[in-house]
């Protein structure tokens, strides 16, 4: 049975979306079978991967609010090798919509995982920088979460409000929720700064940390405008190195939970 992660924080630009694509792109490339889930309205992930589609054509919105499965809307790519369910700006009025749901609301997303979840090793869900109901129905059908922490002042300022929403979650819809890991993005070692966020990070978040950290890097910047993950970019860089790194790791501590 596969394995859904949600990658989320709510404060935007920690790397959110380069952290989804590019290791869902690294676990495909290590011969797992991969669904990549873009559930933020922007679609990023959806165009950094180069699977964009127009107003017209069908999207995650249609897998959530009308009577369409998963395998209607995946599209299936082959560099990287992967499977991605796209979103576009139709997706932003999903939020409106759900709350007039009287009931099944943060449920909606599991409903319709749960149905292929047994199709992939690794499901990756691209969460939307903020605390929505697309958030809650992520979490709520996440078995775990993916933090990422950008190396700056006030790293953990948004974390704490998304793990008060984790046990929220936890407590209503998804008592076996837990941390996947806390992902560091963005580290230059050679400023005091990063150094010290890791330390504090390490600190407070003990061994949930992964030991594979993401440096800043400019090709990972560059990547989603030519519709490519890093790997297609270019596999050399540190960038590329330090994604291929976090998926061995994660499917690593994945292999040692089912033992």
């Amino acid at each position: 049975m596969g394995k859904i992660i949600a990658i989320s924080n709510q404060k935007g630009g920690v790397g959110k979306t380069t952290t989804s694509l590019n290791l869902a792109a690294g676990l495909g490339y290590l011969n797992n079978k991969v669904l990549l889930v873009d559930l933020d309205p922007q679609g990023n992930a959806t165009q950094g991967i180069g699977a964009s589609v127009g107003e017209d054509k069908l999207s995650v919105y249609n897998l959530l609010m009308e009577d369409y499965t998963v395998a209607d809307i995946r599209k299936t790519l082959t560099s990287p090798p992967i499977d991605i369910v796209p979103a576009n700006i139709s997706l932003a009025g999903a939020d409106l919509q759900m709350v007039r749901f009287e009931v099944g609301k943060e449920e909606l997303l599991k409903n319709k995982l749960d149905q292929v979840k047994d199709e992939y090793d690794f499901i990756i869900i691209d969460c939307p920088p903020s605390l929505s109901l697309l958030n809650t129905n992520a979490l709520t059908a996440a078995d775990s979460v993916i933090i990422p922490v950008q190396c700056e002042y006030y790293a953990l300022e948004g974390v704490t409000q998304l793990l008060l929403t984790i046990r929220l979650v936890q407590q209503l819809f998804n008592k076996n929720l837990v941390i996947e890991g806390v992902l560091l993005t963005m580290y230059d070692a050679r400023t005091r700064l990063s150094v010290e966020v890791q330390q504090e990070v390490r600190q407070h978040f003990k061994d949930r940390v992964y030991k594979t950290y993401i440096p800043r890097n400019i090709k990972l910047g560059e990547a989603p405008s030519r519709g490519q993950s890093i790997f297609e970019y270019d596999v050399r860089c540190e960038g590329a190195k330090a994604y291929a790194s976090l998926a061995k790791e994660v499917v690593r501590m994945n292999k040692k939970k089912k033992a």
